[in-house]
């Protein structure tokens, strides 16, 4: 076979099973990426690799998989762009987190979002009791949008954090 027909192959196929490990895992913490996430991104980058190019670590070899990984990426966007049900199979949906004042206990828990961050991101939109919220929702990257009843409804973005350690007096 073409080598550089076989690195194309070999690119395509780990392109999508990337994306379908990241669709199995979730995207809720990629708008928030901290130093483990980092990390195991050079690590699978650095793994699958050898599986893109194989033995082929000349200059062209790279610059063809890296060439079919933009194309894809692009390609799939616009594919996505165009045709709903494809959007949809790839893409998640917001989370209704409180409606008219009442927790969805069962949708925080399986998003793993505490009542002091969800608090706090009331606090953010300058809502102080659960009773005020009309609408929270946990946006597919990440934020969280809530909507009051009050006619003085403020433009305000929270975005979820995770937690990390401290770094002593450098924090």
């Amino acid at each position: 076979m073409n080598p550089y027909l076989d690195i194309i192959l070999r690119s395509l196929a780990v392109y999508a099973f990337m994306l379908i490990a990241i669709r199995l895992t979730g995207k809720k913490e990629l708008s928030q990426l901290n130093t483990t996430d980092v990390v195991l991104i050079l690590l699978i980058s650095n793994a699958v690799q050898n599986a893109m190019v194989g033995s082929d670590t000349s200059l062209l070899g790279g610059l063809v998989a890296a060439a079919v990984l933009f194309a894809l990426n692009y390609a799939l966007k616009k594919l996505m762009f165009k045709s709903k049900k494809f959007r949809e199979l790839l893409s998640e949906k917001p989370e209704i987190l409180i409606h008219n004042g009442h927790l969805d206990f069962a949708t925080l828990s399986k998003l793993d979002i505490s009542d002091e961050e969800l608090r706090e991101a009331m606090r953010e939109h300058g809502v102080d009791k659960y009773k005020d919220v009309k609408l929270a929702m946990f946006e597919t990257d990440g934020n969280i949008s809530i909507i009051t009843g009050s006619g003085d409804l403020k433009q305000t973005q929270y975005k979820r954090k995770k937690k990390h350690k401290s770094l002593g007096s450098l924090n």
